[in-house]
């Protein structure tokens, strides 16, 4: 059946590692099966449940797959997960609410201070071996994080809010285990565990935040690591409260080999105070990134956190791209240094728009969640249904499959764009699209 590779370990993990080591080599060809599970327990001298969670990790990291009674085979080719296929395809003549993206026209330009960065560039250009993170950009945002109770910790940068994220979590985490997540939450998230070979245990979200009782049964039953979103949670609006803050750090406090991780999604872009969990627990990290405000294509987030976490962070960066553009670091600088970015009207504008559709959406009996950010969320009792009768009436939305593991079945509205003239008519439709199908009559 293997030929001459024969699978190792003990432990759950140890054996998913063996075959993907396998695999990656080239010793485990695809389309080849692989044994069954009390068979290879037995070679192994293991539980056959052992071998049911390694498989259960390869299939989660899409490294196999399983056909019933078939058994488990080495994939064809590599996975790509399933969300990425969850997107609306939006025809010419149809209004995009779906994609996410923050309004064009909120976002600074960006020639002057690329410009500037640039010329600072040719005078004192960055080579190898040099400092990889801007001594500015530190100053700036670590005095940001102070103002906003953060607790004190080195700062780095990373390509992006999910770049950090994933980095924190091979950090501590190991193939196996368990990480807290929100449900609904941020897809890519949602999809960055399995790929690590991680399991994601749901937990549920209001319109303060994660709700304290799921996060604590899900670390009393063993996860090691909480993944929250402090403001402007995608997909729902979530902002943490002062309120739900007090009672996560109680429910943290009791768990403090916790790993947090903290991504305050809404960074200038909101007007909710920011109320941060950091510190509670021995390892944290809080991420904050410039996409929403500055715009998507500058790829930077500001990470801090535990010395150990940090160290670590910036050491496995070293191994890999070395170090984020100091061009780009170097920009973001001239973007805040100059007030690029007015976060007050800025929030106003998402929030004006955002409040009015709920507001619309209530007047037609349809009740929504959206505290904060630009995305308000829908629950539907036909999500497949809701979105294609959208779709046909002219509104392309996100399907909420892109951000559930257990959650109710909802969509995504991007309201960033949206027009006051255009949120009564999105009201309509999406009242029409969710409302029960009138029953047939026969005679």
């Amino acid at each position: 059946m293997l030929g001459e590779y024969r699978i190792e370990g003990r432990r759950a993990a140890e054996i998913a590692a063996s075959v993907e080591r396998a695999v990656g080599a080239g010793e485990l060809e695809p389309g080849q099966l692989l044994p069954p599970m009390r068979e290879l327990a037995a070679e192994l001298g293991v539980n056959a449940n052992t071998v049911a969670a390694a498989y259960r990790t390869l299939r989660e990291r899409g490294v196999i797959e399983t056909a019933g009674r078939r058994g488990s085979r080495v994939r064809s080719k590599p996975a790509t997960t399933g969300r990425e296929y969850l997107r609306v395809d939006v025809p010419e003549g149809v209004r995009d609410l779906a994609d996410g993206n923050p309004d064009p026209a909120l976002l600074p330009p960006l020639v002057k201070a690329f410009a500037a960065a640039a010329e600072q560039g040719d005078r004192d250009p960055v080579l190898y071996g040099r400092a990889p993170l801007e001594p500015e950009l530190a100053r700036i945002a670590r005095a940001d994080l102070d103002a906003d109770g953060v607790p004190d910790g080195p700062v780095t940068v990373t390509s992006g809010s999910l770049d950090a994220i994933e980095r924190v979590l091979a950090a501590h985490l190991r193939p196996g285990d368990t990480v807290a997540v929100e449900d609904p939450g941020w897809g890519s998230v949602l999809d960055l565990a399995p790929a690590l070979g991680l399991r994601a245990v749901p937990v549920g979200v209001d319109d303060e935040g994660p709700l304290p009782g799921d996060v604590r049964r899900a670390l009393e039953a063993g996860a090691r690591a909480l993944i929250l979103t402090d403001r402007a949670q995608n997909p729902t609006g979530a902002a943490v409260t002062a309120t739900r803050a007090r009672a996560l750090r109680s429910v943290l406090a009791d768990h403090p080999g916790t790993l947090l991780i903290e991504d305050d999604h809404g960074y200038r872009i909101v007007d909710q105070p920011l109320h941060p969990l950091a510190g509670i627990t021995h390892h944290w990290a809080f991420v904050r990134s410039v996409a929403k405000a500055y715009g998507p294509d500058l790829r930077l987030a500001v990470l801090t956190g535990d010395s150990v976490t940090v160290d670590r962070v910036r050491g496995r960066q070293r191994l890999g791209p070395g170090w984020v553009s100091r061009l780009v670091q170097r920009a973001v600088v001239r973007l805040w240094a100059d007030g690029a970015v007015d976060a007050r009207a800025v929030a106003g504008a998402y929030g004006r728009r955002r409040d009015a559709l709920i507001g619309a959406l209530a007047e037609r009996g349809v009740a929504a969640q959206g505290r904060s950010g630009m995305n308000v969320w829908v629950p539907v009792p036909d999500e497949t249904g809701a979105v294609a009768r959208l779709l046909h009436a002219g509104w392309a939305v996100a399907p909420g499959a892109r951000f559930r593991l257990s959650a109710p079945p909802g969509i995504r509205i991007t309201v960033s764009t949206l027009m006051e003239d255009e949120i009564g008519p999105v009201a309509d439709a999406v009242a029409s699209a969710i409302r029960p199908a009138p029953a047939r009559r026969y005679v």
